[in-house]
């Protein structure tokens, strides 16, 4: 007898992942409520992950499961492929390096289509050397009274857990490719960012991430500069929901900077060095007017007053951290780092 399956494709970006993509796809077909389909883009790997996938194709307990290769473009860019391939109304998202525990997809639709939420998330598992650690996300999502709030500043949608309207997400512009990292922290805050969408975060681990070699977080570099950049691109949507933008600015600057000592601890003065500079070029990118032949000078004196102020409040502040900075450890525990 055919089992029931949900409007849902799975959208899952594979590089290399000879290794685990059967898993991945395994834990789809495991699940209590399948998917309709699942679309597995294989970007550029040097491996047999496509093939790999393939052989899947006679065990993923109905779910149709397409594979497409293309040369290697980023993970936005493979999700981007298979959102255009997409044919049914909801999303979900699945690395394949990770899994889903069996209930998850059945979990998620249900509360999705009690609340009519716009997306629906979850808790998860991190498989560490000790064993399944839970992370509690939904912890994040009830800090503050405006759940997008937190996000903005700590990021706590975990996209193998997330199902979404493929409409909006296309109608978003699906995941900004020029960004090399931190793509899907981008589109939930672009698709959430209007006050009357709703959305939450429900608190079942439903979903193991498993650590592998090539992570986000052996580019820190490069996670840095992205972050920073969407740390400025979303001020306007906190300022849209009545949110201090640049307390929040500066609380999620010293976030990124904090997440990337913890990664590397070795580089932790530089990273303290680089968060002043960004404290103050960002900080004064944010108060610029927009460029006007016909600025009043009065106007730009003022701009130019204001910069010269924050960079001189900043130094004074970037002198007091590096002189106590055996003290930053506690200052960062009051952040929640």
């Amino acid at each position: 007898m055919p089992r029931d399956t949900a409007p849902v494709s799975v959208i899952m970006p594979a590089y290399n992942a000879e290794a685990t993509v059967a898993r991945a796809l395994a834990s789809i077909a495991r699940q209590t409520l399948v998917p309709a389909e699942v679309i597995v883009v294989d970007d550029g790997s040097s491996d047999a992950t496509a093939e790999t996938a393939r052989a899947m194709q006679e065990r993923m307990g109905g779910a149709k499961l397409i594979v497409v290769t293309q040369e290697n473009k980023g993970a936005g860019a493979a999700r981007n492929r298979a959102i255009a391939a997409a044919t049914q109304p909801y999303l979900a998202f699945l690395d394949a390096d990770d899994e889903w525990l069996g209930e998850k997809l059945e979990r998620s639709m249900q509360v999705m289509q009690d609340g009519d939420y716009l997306l629906v998330a979850h808790d998860y598992l991190d498989a560490t050397p000790d064993g399944d650690v839970h992370i509690d996300c939904r912890r994040r999502f009830e800090e503050n009274p405006d759940p997008y709030v937190t996000l903005y500043l700590k990021g706590y949608i975990p996209s193998i857990s997330v199902v979404t309207k493929r409409d909006a997400v296309v109608a978003a512009g699906g995941f900004d490719e020029t960004l090399r990292n931190a793509q899907d922290f981008d589109l939930w805050l672009k698709l959430l960012a209007d006050p009357g969408t709703r959305f939450t975060l429900f608190g079942e681990a439903l979903a193991r991430y498993h650590h592998v070699d090539g992570s986000i977080m052996s580019h820190t570099d490069r996670r840095i500069a992205c972050c920073r950049e969407i740390a400025v691109r979303y001020m306007p949507a906190l300022r849209t929901r009545g949110a201090s933008t640049f307390s929040n600015l500066w609380h999620r600057l010293a976030i990124i900077y904090g997440e990337a000592a913890r990664a590397q601890p070795a580089r932790t003065s530089n990273f303290a060095l680089s968060a002043l500079v960004a404290f103050v070029t960002l900080t004064c990118r944010a108060i610029a007017p927009p460029s006007d032949a016909t600025l009043a000078p009065r106007q730009s004196g003022h701009t130019a007053a204001v910069w010269l102020g924050a960079a001189w409040i900043f130094g004074i502040l970037g002198m007091y951290l590096m002189q106590f900075r055996d003290m930053a450890g506690p200052i960062l525990q009051i952040f929640g780092l």
